[in-house]
């Protein structure tokens, strides 16, 4: 196992793994990692890397045969030393598994093997057969909750995370951040948010209900954070700058004059990225400023409900708005990057025009994430964790993967939401 999402997740993961008779090594970059291993029960078969990042590939290398590894277990594929332990592990014929937030999050959690978003087999999978699979399966997909969320707990363990990182890292003096910025900077932005928390919370709501009560009709686009690694590894952005001023543009030049632009942000975007700046200024030199709103996260749902297209560059948040049948428009690789529901007008026709998914062909492919790749649960809160690891272990030590196992008849029957925790 490599580095896991912020908290205890991986280190319970492992213990379920080993309950179930497999040997489990944690290889840690930080003290952070190394932290949320150990526990309070001083979890072994922890390896430190203290090294310099342009030494791992040899370490990966000796790690990889000495330890006869047979499974390489991360979350996400694109930080550099995932990305090359990947390479490495392919190379051997390892079996990779690969844990992301769920691509119809947040009430699901994505496990794939060999690679996710950009890099998932679904990106090869057409619709057509999907319903191939899908007509010899006949199971039903469970259905979300009505009330679950862990946004408070992601942020806390972010925060202590990085406080680990940034005040007990002396083992670690090599350590580089794969996003970019210092550790301390890195604390800095997750402690300012979860202390703004009540300030935005108030602020979001006043700027939600000037939308909901404009009586404008408006369209959505859905930001993310820009140092997130679907943007950064799958996207034609080079900052989330360019895609705010491609937005304005495109509006500015095709949509009908009483309709208005609403930016959300991401639920945990932490203001390293300039983006009210950069959407004031673009909007102003425009001649739109008077037309565009800019909310800071808060829930999607009731948007979703009022809105007439949404726009992203490949948010998984667009399940959201397929689901009930908004025109979208991607401009990233993505999953749901699909002809069948995702438009392919230019930006300033798309917003002057009613270019509605087939949701028919939506409908199968979500029941086929559903019964694939898309595992109950979360990563943060204790409850999500809990229902997560009742099957995430089954389909790790399955043989094939979710998507052959569902070709072959073989897929692990989905535990249903509201099951007691």
């Amino acid at each position: 196992m490599l580095q896991g999402p912020h908290g205890p997740f991986f280190g319970q993961l492992a213990d379920a793994l080993r309950s179930a008779g497999a040997t489990v090594w944690r290889v840690g970059f930080n003290r952070g990692d190394e932290v949320f291993w150990r526990g309070l029960f001083g979890r072994g078969n922890y390896i430190p890397y203290s090294g310099r990042a342009v030494d791992w590939p040899g370490v990966c290398a000796e790690l990889l045969a000495s330890l006869r590894i047979t499974d390489l277990v991360l979350y996400g594929d694109t930080r550099p030393v995932h990305a090359e332990a990947i390479r490495q592990a392919r190379a051997l014929g390892l079996r990779i598994h690969v844990f992301e937030e769920g691509y119809l999050r947040p009430y699901w959690v994505t496990y794939e093997r060999g690679g996710s978003n950009g890099h998932s087999r679904l990106m090869d999978l057409d619709v057509a057969a999907m319903r191939a699979v899908l007509a010899c399966s006949g199971v039903e997909p469970p259905e979300a909750p009505a009330h679950w969320g862990d946004l408070r707990q992601h942020v806390f363990y972010g925060a202590l995370y990085h406080f680990f990182v940034m005040a007990m890292n002396r083992r670690y003096r090599d350590f580089t951040p794969h996003r970019g910025i210092s550790v301390r900077e890195e604390f800095r932005l997750h402690l300012r948010r979860l202390l703004l928390m009540p300030l935005h919370r108030v602020e979001r709501w006043i700027s939600t209900r000037r939308v909901k009560r404009g009586g404008f009709p408006y369209h959505l686009v859905l930001l993310q954070l820009e140092h997130d690694a679907s943007f950064r590894a799958h996207s034609p952005f080079a900052s989330q700058t360019e895609f705010i001023e491609l937005c304005l543009e495109g509006f500015a030049a095709g949509a009908p004059r009483d309709h208005h632009l609403v930016f959300k942000a991401h639920p945990l975007e932490d203001g390293r990225a300039p983006v009210q700046r950069a959407l004031r200024g673009a909007a102003r030199r425009l001649g739109v400023g008077a037309r565009v709103h800019f909310l800071r996260g808060g829930k999607l749902a009731a948007l979703l409900g009022r809105a007439r297209t949404v726009v992203t560059v490949n948010s998984t948040a667009a399940q959201q708005a397929l689901w009930r049948g908004l025109p979208l428009k991607a401009f990233g690789r993505a999953v749901y990057d699909k002809p069948e529901f995702v438009s392919g007008l230019p930006l300033d026709r798309f917003f002057a025009a009613e270019d509605r998914p087939d949701m028919a062909a939506y409908a199968d492919y979500r029941q086929y994430l559903l019964e694939t790749s898309q595992i109950p649960g979360g990563f943060y809160s204790s409850r999500g964790r809990r229902i997560l690891l009742r099957q995430a272990v089954e389909m790790m030590l399955a043989d094939c993967d979710p998507y052959d196992a569902l070709a072959a008849g073989m897929a692990s029957p989905r535990q249903p939401l509201r099951s007691s925790a």
